[in-house]
């Protein structure tokens, strides 16, 4: 797709919702098995915490919500928090929050997809020990939908998503009849005491708090992808804001119903699930046999078993968008990358879009360190999630403390009686906001940050500094490059003196020579190492037979080196003449086949790596086509601004 069709890749909010709300979405199917999963160390004892939990998980959800639609509105060209806090609180800030979201946005794709892995071996539990395999073939398979662009991702995705929310609205809609008619569901495993892990369930005061507080922590996980709306804002039709805002409410609804409809289902049903199934007293195959997620759990108390269709169906639409939630990293990552490319603190190459208009480079990235993860986690969502949601809640917090300077900034100098009390009330959202989400991130960070979260900490400070070192380097080279003065430009050199490297006297060489001339050097040679003597003297030979008019010299190299004895005579030349140039012509052969490369070129690899370190040498490449490569027609693959087959020349007008 060309530059111009940008315009054709804007989302309606019906595509917009799946696209960039999934993740918080399909949170939900993991949310409450995490709060259980840390109440169930003491047993059953403690579970009559997770409807408060589940609570102030909501409330929180509300909190984040209200606080991010200020943002959509101040904020409508997209960059989310980073742009916010940047802006607002300084460059440092903002790249503190930019670390922290680009490795909040790596785990959620380990994550999302480890759980929806989970979901698949919930139903077919004989693919247990396919875990790692089946996660990596998903993170591929995400990578290159998105890298067939927004669109094109936006369709593959929309409907798992709404066939999802669609199944478990159904199921919570079903258990809550059958409750009504005095059938409440109950769970397989509601048949299986669970011996405590510390063996001590009169957990009081300080410990108990404790306890709830990282019970708390990991049911945070529902927010986790709150934040990619305001990131997302331009890929919205117009009018953009509006839009946003209103696809973050419906996400923040929707999410709000699932969570608590699964929470108090979970609960009503005695479902227990534990880190080790050994912990479940009679559980058969304890060791080996996974335990089923607590949406499968559900799924099967509430539609009559493990068999029926609905529950296979509800599996299968989890297990899915599950997997397609990362599809809101394979969005939000590319895109901040590229923002951050374009302030030079990433490599530029991260700005660039591919010929499907996605950020190609961004996508790669994201999919080959997930691929990495995953296989050294072996994908086990528990392992997993004490690296999630501390970025999450440090960009929270930042963004939220930056939104209340924004407003108090504007109150300075407006005068407009409606726009100055909208900005006091947003002030109080987001200040309020800020309160809460510093308040979480204390807690997450207390509870989680010794049980793994402390390598998130640390590859977010990785991303910091070289982010700092990234950007100094550009301004370092911006400034050598930078013009004092137009004639500094225009320097010419005193001379220039050509000098054709040779190995022996062929088709390319003769190439070289007749390129060299026709550029007129004032003084040009042939310069060959005599790495082998006897063929020295019969390149001398040849070059008398046919009677070249350039003056062959022959370096001397007693220990058969051909890339010294060249940077020494090349550095001489500069060292008599330092006002001159020196153009060091290459014969080098171009090749059709890949296993053809480290057949030919590797003396002239080696020579150009030193050569181009010199001031005052330019090495020029003269190509000679191999029939291999006349034959393989061109490259294969399409990078992007490559030359595309049967492209319209310029000339041509464009489709309609």
């Amino acid at each position: 797709m060309s530059s111009e069709e940008l315009g054709e890749t804007l989302l309606p909010k019906r595509v917009a919702l799946p696209i960039f709300a999934s993740d918080p979405l399909s949170s939900v199917a993991y949310a409450t098995q995490e709060i259980l999963l840390v109440l169930t160390v003491g047993g059953t004892a403690f579970l009559y915490l997770t409807p408060w939990i589940g609570l102030g998980v909501v409330l929180l959800m509300a909190v984040v919500v209200l606080s991010y639609r200020q943002v959509v509105y101040a904020y409508p060209s997209g960059g989310g928090s980073y742009e916010v806090v940047s802006t607002n609180l300084g460059a440092n800030s903002g790249l503190v929050v930019a670390a922290a979201l680009l490795v909040d946005y790596v785990m959620t794709v380990a994550v999302s997809v480890a759980s929806g892995v989970d979901n698949i071996i919930s139903a077919f539990t004989a693919l247990a020990s396919y875990r790692v395999l089946m996660a990596v073939l998903f993170v591929v398979l995400l990578a290159a939908v998105n890298l067939r662009g927004v669109r094109e991702s936006g369709k593959a995705f929309a409907t798992p998503t709404y066939l999802f929310i669609a199944g478990i609205l159904i199921m919570i809609i079903t258990g809550f009849v059958k409750m009504a008619f005095g059938h409440s569901p109950v769970a397989s495993s509601a048949k299986y005491p669970i011996t405590p892990t510390d063996h001590n369930n009169t957990l009081t005061g300080f410990a108990l708090l404790m306890l709830a507080l990282r019970a708390f922590a990991s049911g945070c996980t529902a927010l986790t992808g709150v934040e990619a709306i305001s990131n997302g804002v331009p890929a919205f039709r117009r009018p953009k804001s509006r839009n946003a805002a209103q696809t973050m409410a419906a996400m923040g609804i929707t999410a709000v119903v699932m969570f608590a409809g699964i929470t108090v289902l979970s609960l009503t049903s005695k479902i227990h699930i534990t880190n080790d199934g050994c912990q479940l007293v009679g559980f058969p195959n304890c060791s080996t046999a996974p335990q089923q997620t607590v949406i499968a759990q559900l799924a099967a108390a509430i539609f009559g078993g493990d068999h029926s269709v609905l529950f296979y169906y509800i599996q299968a639409a989890t297990a899915l968008v599950l997997v397609l939630a990362a599809n809101t990293a394979f969005n939000g990552f590319p895109l901040l990358a590229s923002i951050l490319a374009q302030h030079r603190y990433l490599p530029r190459q991260l700005h660039t879009r591919g010929d499907r208009l996605a950020f190609s480079n961004g996508i790669l990235a994201l999919a080959l360190v997930n691929v990495a993860l995953l296989v050294a986690y072996k994908a086990n969502v528990t392992n997993l999630i004490h690296l999630y949601i501390l970025g999450v809640f440090t960009s929270f917090t930042l963004s939220q403390i930056g939104m209340v300077r924004h407003w108090n900034e504007l109150l300075r100098t407006e005068t407009d009686q409606r726009a100055r009390a909208a900005a006091k009330r947003s002030r109080i959202i987001n200040g309020f906001g800020a309160c809460v989400t510093a308040l979480v991130l204390v807690i997450v960070m207390a509870t989680k940050f010794t049980q793994g979260a402390w390598l998130a900490v640390v590859a977010a400070i990785f991303l910091f500094v070289n982010m700092k070192a990234i950007h100094r380097h550009y301004d370092e080279v911006a400034d050598e490059l930078a013009v004092d003065a137009p004639a500094e430009v225009f320097t010419r050199p005193g001379r220039v003196h050509g000098v054709v490297l040779v190995s022996k006297l062929h088709k390319a060489t003769l190439r070289a020579i007749g390129y060299a001339e026709a550029l007129r050097p004032d003084v040009l040679e042939a310069v060959t190492a005599a790495v082998d003597r006897d063929e020295a003297s019969e390149l001398e030979r040849q070059w008398d037979e046919f009677d070249i008019d350039i003056p062959l010299k022959v370096l001397d190299s007693p220990f058969r080196e051909i890339t010294k004895p060249v940077v020494t005579y090349v550095r001489g030349l500069r060292k008599e003449s330092p006002r001159d140039a020196v153009a060091v012509f290459i014969p080098e052969y171009v090749v059709g086949h890949w296993w053809e490369q480290p057949l030919h070129n590797q003396s002239a690899l080696w020579l150009k790596s030193r050569l181009l370190f010199m001031p005052g040498v330019m090495v020029i490449s003269v190509p000679w086509q191999l029939a291999s490569s006349r034959r393989a027609g061109g490259p294969a693959r399409r990078a992007p601004g490559a030359v595309r087959r049967g492209e319209p020349s310029p000339l041509t007008p464009p489709r309609r």
